[in-house]
């Protein structure tokens, strides 16, 4: 039976990064990935459109682990030893130049995934890790050396440490299961909102700068750019809500109610206050042809839809639509993912994992990196943070 120093098993960010920093930490080590499928860096090549969301231009740990819904406070040591500005000079040594746009998000200067799958993959090749594609694990057993994994078709390899990086999938888990671990169920995040009959779906493509969104009866709520869709919301601020929300709307089974604030940066009564004087300035014209707001055109339009003179509406028609402007109400029923960036919380539990090298706490030699873990991140190079950050100290602890 073959014997190894370190088996990798998932061919994404995290475990192709984790297996590069274990090589280059020790050249003469044995070092093996296993992938399932016949591709690598699957995610990595979808990712940002096909132009790879490499990081984000957050370069302050504590400030960057609050775009975590979970583990913001596991993450802040990690983040300290591998941070977004390590990211990037590891990228760019290599030739891969990247470029930061107005949000935030960083991409490769080219636009291109291929560029960041080119830079690891080369990487790779040349320290000397062997990257197998159309690997089947049959099963993985704890051994006195290490671990030992039978593979169909081939002879069983012992390995002294092994990395589990297999984002959410159903085999990872249980093989994380079979080794002592517990799985916290995994459950979608990172996901837009459906509204049946939705009444703003001529509006599809309008993008409001600043937002609120708010799930009834709950504390979930987030502010931020907000974008109307043919089938009903998404954008930063959707996508935020349905991360930091993602148990919760999972158990109430995708059918909640939304309350949209069309104009988070001031209260009803102000609102208010502002269309009572603009009726007094302008009682003859016709509030629908004012936008006192400044919102887009058509969803003032779509929002303000009695044709009647100012003067002619009366004050508790105005109190209604100041309400609707703060209050607005849509029922959801169901949620749309990108199958490709598909994104989970859930998997392994934080409180089982040692942070400060990935390895975990019930099981010697066994490290996790990236999506298995239960730790996610929103949308903006958030989650391959994760997978660099924790790729790298599994690998070089291992």
């Amino acid at each position: 039976m073959q014997s190894l120093n370190l088996i990798v098993i998932g061919g994404g960010a995290a475990g192709i990064f984790a297996a590069i920093q274990a090589k280059s930490q020790n050249p003469k080590a044995s070092v093996i990935l296993l992938e399932k499928t016949a591709v690598l860096l699957a995610k990595v090549r979808v990712s940002g459109g096909g132009r790879c969301n490499v990081t984000h231009s957050c370069f302050q740990p504590r400030k960057l682990t609050e775009f975590y819904p979970r583990g913001s406070k596991e993450l802040l040591g990690p983040f300290h030893h591998f941070s977004p500005q390590n990211t990037i000079d590891w990228f760019q040594k290599r030739g891969a130049k990247l470029k930061t746009e107005e949000d935030g998000r960083i991409f490769p200067v080219t636009n291109r995934s291929e560029t960041i799958i080119e830079t690891l993959l080369k990487e790779a090749k040349q320290l000397g890790v062997d990257i197998r594609i159309r690997q089947r694990i049959e099963n993985i057993e704890k051994s006195e050396n290490g671990f030992i994994l039978s593979l169909r078709d081939k002879e069983p390899v012992e390995t002294q440490k092994l990395i589990l990086a297999t984002g959410s999938s159903k085999e990872g888990h249980a093989w994380a299961q079979k080794l002592g671990h517990t799985i916290e169920a995994p459950v979608p995040s990172l996901f837009t909102f459906n509204v049946p009959a939705f009444k703003l779906q001529e509006l599809s493509g309008i993008a409001v700068p600043r937002a609120g969104i708010t799930i009834d009866g709950t504390a979930h709520t987030q502010t931020g750019p907000l974008l109307i869709t043919h089938f009903g919301f998404s954008g930063p601020a959707a996508l935020k809500l349905s991360a930091w929300a993602a148990r919760t709307l999972f158990e109430k089974e995708y059918k909640v109610k939304l309350l949209i604030n069309w104009l988070p940066d001031q209260t009803e009564e102000e609102s208010m206050e502002q269309l009572i004087q603009l009726k007094a300035n302008s009682p003859r014209k016709s509030l629908q042809m004012e936008n006192p707001f400044s919102l887009p055109k058509n969803l003032w339009k779509a929002l303000c839809t009695d044709p009647k003179r100012l003067n002619d509406l009366t004050h508790k028609e105005l109190r209604s639509l100041s309400t609707k402007l703060h209050r607005d109400p849509y029922r959801v029923e169901g949620k749309t993912t990108h199958k490709e960036e598909f994104v989970t919380c859930g998997g392994i539990p934080r409180r089982e994992v040692d942070f400060r090298t990935m390895e975990s706490k019930l099981c010697p030699g066994l490290h996790f990196v990236g999506e298995i873990l239960d730790v996610d991140g929103v949308t903006g190079g958030f989650n391959f943070q994760n997978a660099w950050t924790t790729g790298y100290l599994a690998g070089t602890s291992v």
